[in-house]
């Protein structure tokens, strides 16, 4: 079990880690793809079947062609990139930030409390899930949708008309 779970976090950190090192986009953004599967993989070795369902579902599902469509729509030329950083201020960078986010992460763990005197926690159904998200909750699941949405489409428009005032500039 534990080769399992070393197994796929080797592979999640390891297709993050290359996706965040890579200049191509479209390789990074595959990549990013590849780390949310990683995410799937877990849930499932947890035990966690319909988190694993709505991780493939909607991140390598959905967001991950939004993310496509997103890097497809907006590339430039690379004539129009402004040059690189740097690579040795990107390098130091990296550092510091890695090491803040382990800081906040290792923070956060040694100073959670754990409470075991609560008993085991209460287990759901994914029918148990479905009603409150299409009960008590459907209204927010509605407005999400409806944001992501608006999102989705000012990122087009926006893309759209930056590619039409280019070529009447051209012209």
């Amino acid at each position: 079990m534990i080769v399992a779970l070393i197994t796929i976090a080797l592979f999640t950190l390891a297709s993050a880690a290359l996706a965040m090192s890579l200049r191509n986009l479209i390789h990074s953004a595959l990549l990013l793809v590849a780390s949310w599967a990683g995410v799937a993989m877990f849930y499932l070795w947890a035990g966690a079947e319909f988190l694993a369902f709505a991780q493939g579902l909607i991140y390598i599902g959905a967001i991950s062609m939004v993310v496509l469509f997103a890097v497809l729509l907006t590339r430039r030329s690379v004539a129009e990139l402004a040059p690189a950083p740097d690579g040795k201020w990107r390098s130091v960078t990296a550092i510091y930030t890695g090491c803040a986010v382990a800081a906040v992460f290792f923070g956060a763990i040694l100073f959670t409390p754990l409470n075991f005197s609560a008993g085991p926690a209460r287990s759901f159904t994914v029918r148990e899930l479905g009603q409150q998200l299409m009960g008590p909750q459907a209204a927010a699941v509605l407005v999400v949708g409806v944001i992501l949405t608006v999102a989705l489409l000012g990122g087009v428009v926006l893309a759209a008309v930056g590619r039409r005032t280019e070529k009447e500039d051209a012209s």
